[in-house]
């Protein structure tokens, strides 16, 4: 390593700081970049892969345009690392993902670099043409750049934003990140057809070359950018023998190139950048680039957790129980196995819900739709109207995105699609974009839908049994991400009744009428109360709707103090569910509702955030114990 080149990142802060770097330093302090983020990432868990394949990218962005008056809005985050690096948050970068530390995605009020929200995929060539029609409308000669992936692009948002490009007057330019993967690998029609798009140099730089004539001698002018970007189409498709989707939208195609050649992107983004009208870069690169355990097994380290950085040995816990996701996976191919018209789909998350077991096991009967959740819904209200059984797993706050599909698609038609919810309520480190908090709440208001959340592991198997029977109506069951309760899991499954919950201990004091996994919370707490000689009753409702009447009759009669919890919004949720059932029947005691409250809950530990909540142990107990 040479003098001028040695510990560049040092020197960097600012977008400000990097333009003033040598462009032939630049791949130096990428590698420094990359050095940096894996000495941090593995002590400091994140999304590694990702960010190691962006780097080049990064870099070139923000030393090519003016940030952050020039927009680059990315797309989910997982890549957005190193533009957090590089856009004075350095000396923060090891709190990422921590609690009152930075976020592991693009987040406005964390930065003013940050300019739109990105957790979910596929917003973002919405997000940055509404940008872009803005700075035309506002007389300003800002530049708009989404950065998107393979795998977003494939989501109908993008889509509805790419067919919208061409309409409006904006200088858009999309950045495509192709590097043929998602956190699995990718599907569908488009990415094989990105893999295999090719453009001719010659022809890009005769097609440059004949515009720039065509304007210099007024043959066309700004406003007629679209007649001509129709007639250039039309020679490369007779030079190529194609049209690619693109420029079929009439949106300038430059690429494919190397996006790891840092100067020859530079190269591109400033001549394109000059370019009137919505255009689009191709880049091809590698995911976990410069870490070979990363390039090896991308879908492992997309967030591998604590590892060792010079050998690639990922530190695992000894934590023994199994994961709720694993119980799922496991237990549908059970049930798979008993009956042959249970079939399974996932948007684009077979490994993180473990439905990889139920692919690898029976293929022909899994669906891996890509990111696309509305297609996931009504493509299972398809599968359930022709007699077949689908598990459709998709994470709750990705299920958000399909609220109209599963009222219109399967609740009105009462099709008995199984929603497994993974990820429900608090999850933690990934925080606000991720949290499953509001499930509860706008699946109630659906007609038709059972709601129902497991308590532990046996009913989470009991529950999927009990849908794998029910072929009356669509079917939800919303589980937490992470370990389990129970060492023992495997149990014989059995058929509950539907709308039926259980008592778990008596009491004489008070009652607490629980949903899910947190009525483990609710357990410790009234083992502490005991110790004040307070005398506390459980019960584990198990479904949400229909609710058991029954128990709530008798907890009516018997009881003037009644605590609801959930891991889930306060608001429209399951206590709100009990309060109006009791304000309905004359109910004159008292009521707390504990749950996540009506606000977007920041990331951190589990715990950290259980904590803040009042919805841990201690917080239960001091709802207990507290002011009635």
């Amino acid at each position: 390593m040479s003098k001028t080149t040695e510990n560049i990142l040092q020197t960097i802060y600012s977008p400000e700081d990097l333009k003033k770097v040598n462009i032939n330093d630049l791949p130096q302090l990428c590698k420094e970049i990359r050095e940096y983020m894996l000495n941090i990432l593995s002590k400091h868990p994140g999304h590694l892969a990702s960010s190691l394949g962006a780097v080049e990218l990064t870099v070139a962005i923000h030393y090519v345009f003016n940030t952050p008056y020039d927009r680059v809005v990315w797309d989910v985050g997982h890549q957005a690392y190193v533009h957090k690096i590089l856009t004075e948050r350095k000396t923060q970068f090891e709190t990422i993902r921590q609690f009152n530390g930075l976020s592991g995605f693009p987040t406005p009020s964390e930065s003013e670099y940050d300019t739109f929200t990105a957790g979910h995929a596929s917003n973002s060539i919405s997000a940055a043409l509404g940008m872009s029609v803005a700075a035309n409308l506002n007389n300003e000669e800002r530049k708009v750049v989404a950065v998107i992936g393979d795998a977003a692009i494939s989501g109908g948002l993008a889509f509805e934003g790419l067919n919208n490009a061409s309409s409006s007057p904006n200088d858009l330019l999309i950045i495509l990140n192709d590097n043929d993967m998602a956190i699995d690998h990718n599907v569908g029609a488009l990415n094989k057809y990105l893999v295999k798009i090719t453009t001719s140099p010659r022809y890009n730089r005769f097609r440059y070359n004949a515009y720039s004539f065509l304007r210099k001698h007024k043959i066309i002018r700004d406003n007629h950018k679209g007649i001509f970007t129709r007639f250039t189409n039309s020679i490369k498709s007779l030079i190529s023998r194609q049209q690619n989707i693109f420029e079929g939208l009439n949106i300038r195609y430059f690429g494919p190139i190397d996006g790891h050649d840092t100067k020859s992107i530079i190269k591109v983004l400033s001549d394109i950048k000059k370019i009137k009208g919505p255009k689009l870069l191709h880049l091809k690169t590698i995911k976990g680039k410069g870490y070979l355990p990363a390039e090896q097994d991308v879908t492992t380290w997309h967030a591998p957790g604590k590892f060792n950085v010079d050998t690639g040995e990922r530190v695992v816990g000894s934590n023994p129980m199994v994961r709720y996701q694993d119980v799922f996976g496991e237990t549908l191919v059970e049930l798979a196995e008993e009956d042959e018209k249970i079939v399974g789909i996932t948007p684009a998350m077979p490994s993180g819900c473990s439905m990889n077991l139920m692919r690898d096991k029976f293929p022909n009967r899994f669906f891996d739709v890509g990111i696309a959740e509305e297609h996931a819904v009504t493509f299972s209200g398809g599968l359930a109207k022709e007699g077949l059984k689908p598990f459709c797993n998709i994470y709750s706050s990705f299920l958000q995105r399909a609220f109209d599909e599963i009222i219109h698609d399967v609740a009105i038609q009462n099709l008995p699609v199984v929603f497994c919810i993974d990820r429900a309520g608090i999850v933690g480190e990934d925080g606000v974009t991720h949290h499953g908090s509001l499930d509860i709440a706008y699946l109630r208001c659906i007609p038709n839908m059972i709601i129902s959340a497991p308590m532990n592991e046996h009913y989470l198997r009991h529950l999927m049994f009990t849908a794998a029977n029910n072929q009356t109506s669509p079917f939800s069951i919303r589980y937490p991400r992470g370990n389990g309760n129970i060492a023992e899991w495997k149990c014989e499954p059995k058929v509950l009744e539907i709308g039926k919950g259980r008592k778990i201990c008596d009491g004489k004091n008070i009652a607490i009428l629980s949903i899910g996994t947190i009525g483990n919370e609710a357990l410790k707490a009234i083992e502490q109360a005991k110790n004040d000689g307070i005398d506390v009753a459980l019960y584990d409702m198990i479904f949400v709707k229909p609710i058991d009447m029954d128990i709530l009759t008798s907890v009516a009669k018997e009881y003037d103090k009644v605590i609801t919890i959930e891991d889930g919004t306060i608001n429209g949720g399951f206590g709100s569910a009990v309060s109006e059932i009791f304000s309905k029947n004359g109910y004159n005691g008292k009521i707390k509702m504990i749950g996540i409250p009506d606000k977007f809950i920041t990331h951190g530990k589990p715990s950290e955030l259980y904590n803040i909540c009042n919805m841990d142990s201690n917080g239960i107990y001091d709802a207990i114990v507290g002011k009635w």
